[in-house]
């Protein structure tokens, strides 16, 4: 007599733009075979994802927008975040939910965990000195915490550790001579693109130059510039483009180095107005401690980097999650064996 199948589990795909959500397209092994589906922001990113997965969008929100003088902007999207995730989740059910954070998701987690979903986060590998607030919340009541530095393992004693950081050995593709400077999917970063602007126009930047200014952004005249890009188009640009300049998002870090760019980072800073707090100096300052990046925060400091990074070959690195995909895997299995 054959056995009934049993029905395939429901996972839960939750992320804030940018870095946090590419962490999870990494983990597609581990969700790809099963019933599926994303809440994000409806960042470039997040949008090209809903063409192929089932996707649903919610706010930016983050504790970080009260800092910077918006705290009915933070309310606002709180409040619309609390009954949207209430109704995603309500529809869809999920057995379990995997998180890499942060705030715009943290509503949607809550939900999922309230209504029975076995809930993993997995700390932003964006954390590498100091826990993020998202995690912090979410950890107590998580069923698996996973963090990818060595050093968060003090703040989370129960935690699996996983760092997925792999310098590679393959040849960097040929490249063009061509400058692309991208602000990331979230916010304006008006100080990198002016930066990039003034040695343009004093010659230290003769390759062509191509800026990705974020919405609202400053737009300098003479150079082409784009709010904003589909991921495939962003993944062009890196292909063919020999120095790469941006923010200190581990989402733009690894995409660039990956495609083998010689990468200069400036991170947005919490004491300029530019983030909610210092985790991209904490990320670029890991980073550029392996030799994987080279970092700037002024026009003479861009200027510096650039000499540099010219005069040496790329360095390629990658994330690797096959151990942290493993270990998910077999989260998930066990919950199919209690159903």
């Amino acid at each position: 007599m054959r056995l009934p199948e049993k029905p395939k589990l429901k996972l839960c795909l939750a992320a804030s733009g940018g870095g946090h959500v590419r962490q999870l397209l990494d983990l597609a092994p581990v969700w790809s075979v099963h019933d599926h589906f994303f809440i994000t922001e409806a960042t470039a990113l997040g949008v090209s994802l809903a063409k192929e997965h089932r996707t649903y969008f919610v706010p930016h929100v983050a504790v970080g927008q009260a800092r910077l003088g918006a705290p009915m902007r933070m309310l606002k999207g709180a409040l619309f975040s609390f009954f949207q995730s209430a109704r995603i989740i309500w529809k869809e059910r999920p057995d379990v939910v995997i998180s890499t954070g942060a705030g715009a998701v943290f509503f949607a987690v809550a939900w999922a965990r309230l209504f029975g979903a076995h809930t993993v986060v997995v700390e932003s590998f964006a954390r590498f000195d100091h826990p993020s607030i998202f995690s912090r919340v979410a950890a107590p009541w998580a069923h698996d915490m996973v963090v990818q530095s060595k050093a968060l393992a003090a703040f989370y004693p129960k935690a699996k550790v996983f760092d997925p950081l792999r310098v590679l050995e393959d040849q960097p593709p040929p490249k063009k001579l061509l400058l692309f400077a991208t602000v990331g999917a979230t916010l304006p970063f008006d100080r990198l693109v002016d930066t990039v602007t003034a040695l343009k126009a004093s010659g230290e930047i003769p390759e062509e130059l191509i800026i990705q200014t974020g919405i609202g952004g400053h737009t300098p005249d003479g150079i082409e510039t784009f709010e904003t890009l589909p991921f495939d188009q962003i993944q062009e640009l890196l292909r063919d483009a020999a120095i790469v300049v941006c923010h200190g998002g581990t989402g733009s870090l690894i995409t660039a180095l990956r495609q083998g760019c010689r990468v200069i980072a400036m991170p947005r800073l919490k004491e300029r107005g530019e983030h909610y707090d210092n985790h991209q100096a904490e990320i670029t300052k890991a980073f550029a401690a392996r030799g994987l990046i080279t970092l700037a925060e002024t026009p003479a400091e861009l200027s510096e980097a650039l000499k540099i990074v010219r005069a040496r070959p790329p360095v390629m690195a990658t994330t690797d999650p096959t151990e942290l995909v493993a270990y998910l895997n077999d989260i998930v299995e066990r919950v199919k064996l209690r159903q």
